[in-house]
């Protein structure tokens, strides 16, 4: 998600080297995918078909940033561009090519690192600051500000290669709705002010940059990643009580497409399970799910903020959109 931290636990398919995309937003969990990338998961609940390699991919890597990428002149109806095509990207391009058979989806990444296995699953990789020859009808931002020196500025030159038709969207974070101490919050909530902090300010001003081009923003909240062996220690130095919003993966790649497929314009929309839960339901129900061979034994910490409880029934309403997993206790298994 244009984000950089996504919340705390379970599995998707293979992580990349992108962290979360998008979420900046306090978790009892958070993690680097590109550290997640580096072990296998313990617990892969998703699986990957794969998918024949397409020529275009095959002509349109680019190694180089400032390279014209060949092969991909002619643009599609349906073909799209993906900046930061890590874990949530990734689930973007496959759900995407199965509704649009012989559209070109485009990958802009920071380095070279995962190209082949870009372009292994149908997406045409290129290096961030290379050439496109035609703009694209449709344009998903999902790179964290981590591994950037202009955010804002990476997220105009996106904008820039969209043709104005189909959709753009940039996914953010729950983070910049300012609201705490465990209240309700949906899309109404106002926005934290700009000058609150450096890791609200760009994601603020990227969301403007956004808006002003005629794009969509989604707001995701946490997202669940692969492993959570590093957390299940015995012990956390949190608050146990501090509100936990979350969203599956596969969920937040759904919904970013029925929103651009909607082909809305200049919108903020609310991604979330509604179903918040304390960092102390989530761990108990780690727990009960005997998925883990490590038992959690609790919190130490009194201290720190308590949260929000997001809820997105306007979002969902407008979009037509519901999550496959409606929960993250129903992921794991359990009732609700």
């Amino acid at each position: 998600m244009g984000g950089a931290a996504v919340s705390s636990l379970l599995a998707t398919p293979t992580p990349t080297s992108r962290p979360r995309p998008v979420s900046t937003t306090t978790a009892p969990f958070s993690v680097n995918l590109s550290t997640a990338a580096a072990r296998a998961p313990r617990l892969l609940l998703l699986s990957r078909r794969p998918r024949p390699r397409p020529a275009a991919a095959v002509l349109g890597v680019s190694n180089d940033t400032g390279v014209k990428m060949a092969g991909s002149d002619i643009v599609g109806k349906n073909d799209l561009l993906i900046v930061g095509p890590g874990v949530l990207g990734r689930l973007v391009a496959e759900k995407w090519q199965e509704e649009h058979p012989g559209c070109k989806v485009f990958g802009q990444t920071a380095s070279t690192d995962h190209h082949n296995e870009l372009s292994n699953i149908g997406i045409i990789p290129s290096l961030k600051g290379s050439t496109f020859p035609q703009k694209v009808p449709y344009v998903i931002f999902c790179a964290p500000p981590s591994r950037s020196d202009d955010y804002p500025g990476d997220v105009r030159v996106a904008a820039s290669n969209w043709t104005g038709e189909g959709s753009f969207v940039f996914t953010s974070s729950t983070a910049l709705y300012d609201c705490s101490d465990n209240e309700l919050c949906n899309e109404d909530c106002p926005s934290v002010p700009i000058g609150r902090s450096p890791r609200t300010d760009v994601l603020l001003k990227a969301e403007n940059v956004v808006l002003e081009a005629g794009g969509c923003v989604l707001r995701l909240a946490g997202l669940y990643i692969s492993s959570i062996d590093d957390y299940l220690k015995g012990t956390l130095d949190t608050r146990p009580d501090h509100i936990i919003n979350q969203i599956h993966y596969e969920d937040a790649a759904s919904l970013a497409i029925a929103i651009m497929k909607k082909g809305h314009r200049g919108r903020i929309f609310l991604g979330c399970d509604n179903k918040p839960l304390s960092r102390q339901e989530i761990m108990d129900s780690v727990n009960r799910s005997g998925k883990f061979d490590t038992k959690f034994q609790g919190f130490t910490g009194t201290d720190g903020p308590l949260g929000k409880k997001m809820e997105n029934s306007r979002t969902r309403s407008e979009i037509g959109w519901e999550p496959k997993y409606p929960s993250f206790t129903e992921f794991l298994g359990l009732d609700s």
